[in-house]
C-alpha cells in the first residue's frame, strides 16, 4: 500500500470517527434537552428537562446542591457545541482533545458510581439508563475512539507538515 493510500485511509478512519463522536455528543445533547412527554419545543420546556437532569445529576452524590443545577444546566449545552464543533473540523486537534477529555471523565465518573456500587440512572442519553457494566463498556468504548481520532489527528497533523525534498509542504 502506497504512502499516499495510507494517508487517504487515515483520513477516512479519522473522519468517520469524529463524526461518530459528533452524533453521541449531538444525541446526548437532545436527550437532555428535548421537551418531556409531548411539551413543545419552548425555552421553558428545556428548562424543565435540564430541571428533570438535575436529578440525574445529583444522584451521583458528587455535587454540593448550589452546583448540582449549574452542571445540568450547563453540560448538554455543552455536549451541543462539541458535536457541533467535531461535526465543522475546525481546529481537529482541539477539538480532538476536548473531546477525549470529556468521555474521559465521563468515563472516570461511571467507574466512580459504579465502584460505590450506586444503582442510578446514568443520565447519559436521558432518563431510564441504568448505570451498570454495559454502561461502562458503552463508555470505555466512546474512550477508546476518542483516543483514536485524537492520535491519529495528531500523527496525520505531524504527517501533514514533513516537507518533501523539494521544499513544499503535504496538504491534508
Amino acid at each position: 500500500m502506497s504512502t499516499d493510500s495510507r494517508l487517504r485511509w487515515a483520513k477516512i478512519g479519522i473522519l468517520l470517527g469524529r463524526l461518530a463522536l459528533a452524533a453521541i455528543f449531538l444525541v446526548a445533547a437532545y436527550a437532555k434537552m428535548k421537551p418531556q412527554i409531548s411539551l413543545p419545543w419552548s425555552l421553558a420546556s428545556i428548562k424543565t428537562s435540564l430541571a428533570m437532569f438535575a436529578l440525574q445529576v445529583d444522584s451521583y452524590q458528587m455535587l454540593a446542591p448550589a452546583h448540582v443545577s449549574l452542571v445540568a444546566h450547563v453540560l448538554p449545552p455543552l455536549e451541543l457545541l462539541v458535536g457541533l464543533w467535531l461535526l465543522s473540523g475546525i481546529f481537529p486537534r482541539a477539538s480532538s482533545v476536548v473531546t477525549a477529555i470529556l468521555i474521559a471523565a465521563f468515563f472516570s465518573l461511571t467507574i466512580r458510581t459504579y465502584a460505590r456500587g450506586l444503582e442510578i440512572s446514568c443520565g447519559c442519553f436521558g432518563p431510564g439508563g441504568k448505570l451498570g457494566i454495559g454502561t461502562i463498556f458503552r463508555d470505555g468504548s466512546f474512550l477508546a475512539l476518542a483516543l483514536a481520532v485524537t492520535i491519529g489527528t495528531f500523527l496525520l497533523a505531524k504527517k501533514s507538515a514533513a516537507t518533501f525534498p523539494n521544499g513544499s509542504k503535504a496538504s491534508v
